[in-house]
C-alpha cells in the first residue's frame, strides 16, 4: 500500500503526510504510537479471522504480525 503513493525516498522523509485509518481505529492507531514510545520498538499484533460456520461466531488466529520488521523493512527502501 504504501508503495502505491509512489512518493520518492526523499517526499517520504521531508513531506508532511497523514493517515487516515478506518473508522474506530484511532484509539488502536494511538495506542501503538503510545507501546512504541514506552517499549522502544514496535510490539506484534495479532490478526484473527472468524471460524467457518461456527456458531455462535468464533475467532481463531490467522497470523502474528511483527510490525518491528515491517518498520526495519520500510526503512531500507527509505535510503
Amino acid at each position: 500500500m504504501a508503495d502505491r503513493a509512489g512518493l520518492t525516498a526523499v517526499e517520504w522523509h521531508t513531506l508532511p503526510l497523514l493517515v487516515h485509518p478506518p473508522s474506530l481505529n484511532y484509539s488502536a492507531v494511538a495506542l501503538l504510537a503510545e507501546l512504541h514510545g514506552r517499549c522502544g520498538y514496535f510490539l506484534p499484533v495479532v490478526r484473527l479471522r472468524p471460524v467457518p460456520e461456527s456458531l455462535p461466531p468464533r475467532f481463531e488466529v490467522a497470523e502474528v504480525v511483527n510490525l518491528q520488521v515491517l518498520r526495519e523493512e520500510a526503512r531500507a527502501k527509505r535510503e
